[in-house]
């Protein structure tokens, strides 16, 4: 058996392998992959598929207040709450403005309307109070807060958050006076919606000077869970307003418990045809392409299943339209390779130059998408976030299967010797 028939064999399982990965899941050492219709660890569901909580809250208005500031702090609440449900996962998530100073909160997969208020955080006013109860810094003062898992010092690595602080001046003086206090009472105490969080200790080494940096470390036996749920609560800043809520309620999927199974069955439908096409009109690249093409629909649903993304009906579009473009890659490949193939050249120069020939063309298409997603991702929000996620995703795997799998493919097939030019969609004969 020649090595290029070994290597070709060799690939094949890769991508079998991978694709085993992406419908079944693994768990080697403490390294998980879940599955893809692993609802718990896997993707998750938007709001238009399994339904979700509302929640409407309405902001207690100053009577003082401006027009102009009004509007500029509604404009802030609506930010916040949206990069509150953001931070925690939820980027199908929607935040409304709804009349003259409610909101209407939208957060898919989460049925229980109170565990949806309590992962949203706080509503009111986020504070740092001394040990008598004065608030010595709010919301405003926090750059951001992050949760990361390493050594803070103590020999031993755990879960933490990095508080980053505006004022330097500012946090070193309150945090010298926290570090001179006796009795216990050497701590900051973190506060939402008048309820304490936590209170962190400074360290009676900071005595003399505080902590002259605006950056700190908070520690104190968290989880990798709980850090995370920490930090995003006092990154999300202070609300100018206090907000109450108004009603909570759970809302079923609004396109139908089987519009997911529906969707994914047009997409089979249309996945078939498209290799059905392939292989009839390209033949021998027909089936390289068909066969990278599932390596790239497991590797999507891998990256989508790790970073636990909302999949809605946009998201599934954003996808199949990734597809399309894969496909649209391969055919300009194909048709360079049977430019190649018709001019006189061997197959193997024709498919060297095939790829070389259509690199071009297909990265100024491929990044112009990804231009557009980028965008979509930073300026969209709830549905219009989730498509442009999967188009991303989408976009820049398919191009890598594509340029390089697809590749790999098609020079093993010519290695072992399977050179007849009918084979590559050309008639007329020429040499190989």
């Amino acid at each position: 058996m020649s090595k290029s028939v070994i290597k070709f064999a060799g690939v094949l399982l890769a991508i079998g392998l991978i694709c085993c990965v992406a419908a079944f899941g693994v768990d080697i050492g403490g390294f998980s992959i879940p599955r893809v219709l692993d609802e718990q660890n896997g993707i998750r569901r938007g709001l238009d598929l399994v339904g979700g909580s509302v929640i409407t809250f309405e902001a207690q208005v100053p009577e003082e207040i401006s027009d102009k500031d009004l509007k500029a702090n509604l404009v802030i609440v609506q930010s916040i709450l949206t990069e509150r449900v953001t931070r925690a996962g939820y980027s199908e998530a929607t935040v409304v403005q709804e009349g003259a100073s409610r909101f209407r909160v939208e957060i898919p997969a989460i049925q229980d309307p109170e565990e949806a208020a309590r992962m949203l955080g706080s509503t009111a006013q986020l504070e740092f109070r001394d040990h008598a109860g004065n608030v010595i810094m709010t919301g405003a003062d926090i750059e951001y807060a992050i949760a990361q898992y390493g050594n803070t010092g103590k020999g031993y690595s755990e879960h933490h958050i990095v508080l980053k602080v505006k004022d330097k001046a500012k946090f070193a003086e309150i945090t010298k006076a926290a570090a001179n206090r006796v009795d216990g009472e050497n701590y900051i105490a973190i506060y939402l919606d008048d309820e304490e969080l936590q209170r962190p200790r400074v360290d009676s080494q900071y005595a003399a000077t505080g902590i002259d940096s605006d950056s700190a470390i908070i520690s104190g036996n968290y989880t990798a869970e709980a850090a995370k749920q920490t930090a995003n609560l006092i990154s999300s800043g202070q609300l100018p307003f206090t907000l109450v809520e108004r009603s909570m309620r759970s809302i079923g999927p609004t396109l139908g418990e089987r519009a997911l199974e529906t969707s994914l069955f047009a997409g089979l439908i249309g996945l078939i045809m498209v290799i059905i096409l392939m292989v009839v009109y390209y033949r021998l690249p027909g089936v390289m392409s068909c066969i990278a093409l599932l390596f790239y629909v497991a590797i999507v649903a891998i990256i989508l299943a790790l970073t636990r993304a909302n999949l809605s009906l946009p998201g599934i579009a954003g996808i199949i339209l990734s597809i399309g473009m894969a496909v649209d890659a391969n055919v300009i490949i194909f048709e360079r390779i049977k430019e190649e193939l018709r001019s006189g050249k061997t197959v193997r120069s024709s498919v060297d130059q095939g790829f070389k020939r259509a690199f071009t063309a297909i990265l100024d298409s491929n990044l112009t998408t990804l231009i557009a997603a980028v965008v979509l991702w930073g300026f969209g929000t709830g549905p219009v976030v989730g498509f442009a996620i999967t188009l991303f995703i989408g976009v820049l795997v398919s191009f890598f299967t594509a340029i390089t799998v697809t590749r790999l493919l098609l020079n093993i097939i010519v290695d072992m010797g399977v050179r007849n030019n009918w084979l590559y969609g050309v008639m007329v004969e020429v040499k190989s």
